[in-house]
């Protein structure tokens, strides 16, 4: 009589499954086949991408529309080592990921070599943590590891799946969930203190970070804000949680010293600077302890304990960012604030400092794309110099309206996660932003985008150039070493694989390749050919 019984496999995708997980990326081998199929039986269909790091990135991307962990599926060994890069990503970007790799029983490892390696070893300390599925314990594993996941702050967690467990029939499961903790406000003297401290302050500023994307605080930020006349800053990851075009928004920040050359003073004149779900993780060492909190009030919010030691505060509250800001709020009426107008100020000098208008270059290229493509346009972008202009042009009013690698800052990922998103949202409009070196590290993804169907856009400046580091190098007056690479036929790379391509060098070709792109019934390569220094004085 044939068992019926689920398999272990079928129990950790029916988990995944009940996680809100729909989408699992990755490149089969061998010893994950029972995994591919109990999370197609599960209703989580796999992806076949053509390498693993872009495959974590589809599924990053997928998490920022659908909110459920990601899923990388890797086979043993050479499968396994391609995913690091992007499991280290979801540890310093904040993404919670399960990371499903297949392995060889341990008995057989006792004898057998060929491509067996520990993988736990290896992704110890790039995941929140690692767990061995066993038959007896898959649905606790996997529970375990949803719950780990999504626990503050999130991030990666790494299941190795012997080959005869995955296959094993489990009978008399006994489920257990772990209870999603309840939300948190301080009480007490330090609340009091905080209260006082928002009752004295005559010039607020605060720092809106990621913590706000997963504690659901987003609308209770805004009215707090809003209420206090608040300005505010967001890192690059956070942008868009208040709406960009909001009157108090001075816009995202991180690794741009143009943009804190106005930032930073306006936070030195602050009588109050409220770090609200801030993880500085994103930002560059020019926001290391850019104030003395024995001179200046600080409160911090923070789902985690303070150990980066890149900031300090008077006030550190580890506690949901939304309940504190109403308990905070509770008997503070709202007060004028900055008499000397000086947000205005620097949000006008930011302005200039990041113009719309020029003829052609990097800025134009983004801000005619900006111009040109719906407001509802989703886009992702690169590392690169590029990365830094466009975090500080493309205005957001959605949150997760642009993702990027902010904290592990890796190339390669715009193109994966544009086809995610456009995967999640067929009917939204879609953008990647890359560097040319960054494209090509990917380009054979093209493949996939053609596969999955849909129309996203993939623009690419072209200066055949590191050009954040070769900008480095001047800087340093130093030589041109190691940067410098050919110009290649983007376009043509596009049309391929069976995409569109065009090329273009002023903004009434780009806005023609847009909106070409727009009405394709494929994914379209657009090569925005630009000079050498193009970023000079722009970031």
């Amino acid at each position: 009589m044939q068992d019926l019984s689920p398999r272990a496999a079928d129990l950790l995708a029916q988990r995944l499954y009940e996680a809100g997980c729909r989408h699992a990326f990755g490149m089969p081998g061998g010893e994950v086949l029972t995994l591919v199929d109990a999370l197609e039986q599960a209703g989580i269909a796999f992806h076949l991408t053509k390498h693993e790091n872009a495959a974590g990135f589809m599924a990053e991307a997928v998490h920022h529309r659908d909110s459920a962990p990601a899923i990388l599926v890797a086979t043993l060994g050479p499968g396994a080592m391609n995913g690091i890069n992007v499991v280290a990503n979801a540890l310093q970007d904040r993404v919670p990921m399960i990371v499903l790799t297949g392995c060889v029983d341990a008995d057989e490892a006792l004898t057998y070599t060929h491509q067996v390696m520990d993988h736990a070893q290896v992704y110890r300390s790039i995941t929140k943590g690692t767990f061995t599925l066993t038959a007896q314990g898959a649905d606790i594993v996997a529970d375990k590891a949803v719950s780990l996941a999504n626990q503050p702050r999130p991030g990666p967690v790494h299941i190795d799946v012997p080959i005869s467990v995955a296959d094993m029939r489990v009978s008399r499961v006994k489920t257990r969930r772990l209870v999603k903790a309840a939300a948190v406000a301080p009480e007490g003297n330090c609340l009091e203190k905080a209260r006082q401290w928002m009752a004295d302050a005559e010039r607020p500023i605060a720092i809106v970070g990621l913590d706000v994307l997963y504690d659901g605080s987003r609308n209770i930020v805004q009215a707090f804000l809003e209420h206090f006349g608040i300005p505010f800053v967001t890192t690059y990851k956070a942008k868009g949680v208040v709406p960009e075009d909001h009157p108090l928004c001075l816009g995202g920040a991180g690794l741009s010293p143009l943009a804190d050359k106005h930032l930073l003073p306006l936070v030195e004149q602050a009588d109050l600077v409220l770090c609200l779900g801030y993880d500085p993780i994103e930002m560059r060492p020019g926001w290391r302890e850019v104030w003395d909190p024995e001179e200046k009030r600080v409160i911090d919010i923070s789902a985690v304990v303070n150990d980066h030691y890149m900031h300090q505060a008077g006030l550190n509250m580890v506690a949901d960012t939304g309940a504190t800001l109403e308990a905070m709020a509770k008997g503070n009426a709202a007060r004028e604030t900055w008499s000397g107008g000086e947000p205005a100020q620097v949000k006008s000098a930011l302005a200039e400092a990041f113009p719309t208008d020029e003829e052609w270059g990097p800025a134009a290229i983004i801000a005619e794309t900006r111009a040109t493509l719906p407001a509802e346009t989703l886009a992702t972008a690169d590392s690169g110099a590029h990365r830094i202009l466009l975090s500080q042009m493309w205005e957001c009013s959605e949150e997760r309206g642009l993702i990027q690698s902010s904290a592990l800052c890796t190339m390669g990922c715009a193109v994966p996660m544009a086809i995610g998103l456009k995967l999640a949202e067929p009917n939204r409009p879609v953008i990647s932003f890359s560097g040319d070196a960054g494209f090509l590290m990917v380009a054979g993804e093209l493949s996939t985008a053609a596969e999955m169907g849909g129309n996203p856009i993939f623009l690419v400046f072209v200066d055949a150039s590191l050009a954040l580091i070769e900008l480095k190098q001047r800087q340093r007056q130093m030589g041109n070493r190691g940067v410098d690479f050919d110009r290649h036929d983007f376009a043509a790379m596009g049309r391929a694989f069976g995409g569109n391509g065009h090329t273009v060098r002023n903004r009434e070709e780009l806005r023609t390749a847009l909106n070409e792109a727009m009405k394709a019934n494929s994914f379209t390569v657009i090569a925005a050919e630009i000079d050498r220094g193009g970023y000079d004085g722009r970031i």
